[in-house]
């Protein structure tokens, strides 16, 4: 449905109020809800819901589209099934009772986003298989849980259309391990990819490495920000590559506490795509994201800002485009519960710019 500009300010009040209301009764959770068989055997469970409204102007109106959805709904499973043998499942039901050209969408059916077992040997190496994110990037690699911002980068994830991917993940196998006193980090996988008529292709491979200069990061999920409960500083790189499709990317990531009264967190991610003759689809082009918030301990709030841009080489150079978003988030019980309010432009190289308001409410439990 198209608004004009008064109508949608209007709709912000309610919304705002309802989020608000909901902010203050939260509680944090003070256990973690676990099934304990003895001492190799376990399994916990966990949550996660980010309810949203936005509106999203169009190009050739002017006009603006509402909605008030799910943007993502999260069963969480992990636990331990042996010595040295982990497991984590997750299930999503993204985007649901979102209005996408004149169609609702209120049965998206749960999609498995993550399922995968772990053997570690030891700390220097570990053995991943199953349905896994693709390790290209820091943002790739992220818990939706601790953005810094209301959602991804929107470049993150190019890939996953034309390699068939859930949403950065893909079946396959994985090497994991930490160095150097578990400042350094590599992954590095095989994943199905792409499969011809006869799947008899070549498969995917991606990795990623990364230096922690002060403290490590041992995590299979990224963090977007600690809230200044640690000191972070990492650069990373990555790659993705099958058959002529290839990615490279350079990542840094700094937080770090700044006094008591706060802690400012920064991210940069560059990537470069380049689909080749296996995926047209994926035109050449280097994109960039580069986020920052500072958190005001006492008062649990964090403004923040990301920039982005998606760069195409000719004959696609008129498809570019710049985006950027700003925003506000009280962080009510840090990553558990959390209201982001936020407003963005996206401003292509042809055409009309677009603006986005978005508020979203993250209650989370793992």
């Amino acid at each position: 449905m198209l608004s004009s500009d008064t109508s949608h300010a209007k709709a912000w009040v309610p919304v705002i109020a309802i989020a608000c209301s909901l902010v203050c009764v939260a509680k944090n959770a003070s256990a973690q809800a676990v099934i304990k068989v003895n001492d190799d055997v376990n399994v916990k469970f966990g949550m996660l819901l980010q309810t949203q409204a936005d509106w999203t102007q169009d190009a050739a109106s002017g006009g603006y589209q509402q909605n008030l959805f799910i943007r993502r709904v999260r069963f969480l499973v992990g636990g331990q099934v042996a010595p040295k043998v982990t497991f984590f499942f997750e299930t999503d039901n993204p985007n649901l009772g979102k209005t996408v050209s004149g169609t609702k969408n209120i049965a998206t059916g749960f999609t498995v986003q993550d399922a995968y077992l772990e053997w570690k040997a030891s700390d220097a190496f570990a053995l991943d298989a199953g349905l896994i994110f693709i390790p290209l990037c820091r943002n790739c690699i992220q818990s939706a849980a601790t953005l810094l911002p209301i959602d991804y980068g929107a470049y993150s994830f190019l890939h996953g259309g034309p390699t068939r991917s859930v949403v950065g993940r893909d079946t396959g196998f994985m090497a994991k391990g930490y160095l150097a006193k578990s400042r350094l980090e590599y992954r590095v996988g095989a994943f199905q990819g792409v499969r011809d008529a006869l799947s008899r292709n070549s498969f995917r491979s991606s990795g990623h490495l990364q230096y922690s200069f002060l403290d490590t990061e041992t995590t299979y999920f990224t963090t977007g920000t600690y809230l200044g409960k640690k000191k972070v500083f990492t650069v990373g790189g990555g790659y993705d590559v099958q058959a002529d499709y290839k990615a490279f990317a350079g990542d840094a990531y700094f937080d770090r506490p700044l006094g008591p009264a706060g802690a400012l967190t920064l991210q940069g991610d560059l990537i470069h795509y380049d689909g080749g003759r296996t995926f047209a689809d994926l035109p050449r082009q280097n994109d960039y994201l580069v986020e920052g918030g500072y958190f005001f301990t006492k008062a649990k709030v964090m403004p923040w800002l990301k920039v982005e841009g998606q760069k195409f080489a000719s004959p696609n150079s008129g498809r570019s485009q710049d985006r950027f978003q700003g925003g506000l988030s009280y962080f009510h019980q840090g990553h558990n519960v959390n209201i982001k309010a936020g407003y963005g432009r996206i401003n292509p190289k042809t055409g009309r710019s677009t603006n986005l308001f978005t508020i979203q409410l993250q209650v989370f439990y793992f």
